[in-house]
């Protein structure tokens, strides 16, 4: 299966039914899961925030209960982030707070400022980048910005 990023958070929360395989969240097959509790294993954000619905596909009776009482893996995808009225600092304190709980936090964007290439690189812990269905791991933005295909990618805001 070829997919994005907003299909591969889908796959991690349960809303989108992989065509081979099984997704396993937090140690959960998330797609055994009833759809009300599968929020307390993983969460999507997309863009303005609002939580991604999932499609219902078995009767939730016959799945199982999730393990945890609060989502360990949280995914915003696209986040906009508005800088007016310190929503930026707001949200990267959130990016924190999630951090220091334990938590895993994926934050996915198409930079088109470098401003957004400043918080990704004060927020992230590892970076991916991903084009053309290659994905490529750095240890730093630093070590991203040197990868010609980044460089290529972000234009003048490197």
């Amino acid at each position: 299966m070829v997919s994005g990023k907003t299909t591969l958070f889908e796959l991690i929360t349960g809303s989108n039914q992989p065509s081979a395989g099984r997704v396993v969240t937090a140690g959960q097959d998330i797609h055994r899961v009833r759809y009300r509790e599968r929020s307390r294993l993983a969460i999507h954000y997309h863009q303005s925030y609002q939580v991604r619905r999932f499609r219902r596909l078995i009767p939730n009776f016959l799945l199982e209960r999730a393990h945890l009482d609060s989502p360990v893996i949280h995914l915003f995808d696209e986040p906009q982030f508005n800088t007016q009225d310190g929503y930026i600092g707001f949200m990267l304190d959130h990016f924190r707070h999630l951090r220091a709980d334990g938590r895993v936090v994926f934050v996915c964007l198409h930079p088109t400022a470098s401003w957004q290439l400043e918080i990704l690189e004060e927020i992230c812990e590892r970076f991916i980048f991903v084009e053309a269905g290659q994905l490529t791991h750095a240890a730093s933005m630093a070590v991203l910005r040197r990868d010609e295909r980044f460089r290529r990618y972000i234009g003048g805001m490197g």
